[in-house]
């Protein structure tokens, strides 16, 4: 990661990540529902680079580290469905969401029981 602008000259904080992944393309499009307009993320050869710029830096840091938060589990779920597949299988045989789901629904300790 890297930051730009340390001094603020310009009003922006601005923050780089770059990360390497298996299947970059399918970590970016299950990050992209969370994105903002702060933020440009582009994929090239297994690589996701995120540009992310914020008015000021506590702003930026939040930002970055939900980034980074985010980041970590599509990479695992990736990983996790990668290794699950069955070696040989056709798309057509792997099982899709719809016929796997397995959300928990019950209540959290957060949620009301009334």
């Amino acid at each position: 990661m890297t930051a730009g602008d340390p001094d603020g000259a310009d009003g922006k904080r601005t923050a780089a990540v770059r990360t390497t992944h298996a299947d970059a393309g399918l970590v970016a499009d299950a990050l992209a529902p969370d994105n903002t307009d702060a933020m440009a993320m582009c994929v090239d050869d297994g690589v996701i680079a995120c540009r992310i710029e914020r008015p000021t830096t506590g702003g930026l840091r939040a930002t970055v580290d939900d980034y980074v938060v985010n980041l970590r589990v599509a990479d695992r779920i990736a990983e996790r469905a990668r290794a699950h597949r069955r070696p040989g299988a056709s798309d057509a045989e792997k099982p899709d969401s719809d016929t796997t789901n397995t959300t928990d629904t019950r209540p959290t300790d957060t949620e009301s029981n009334t």
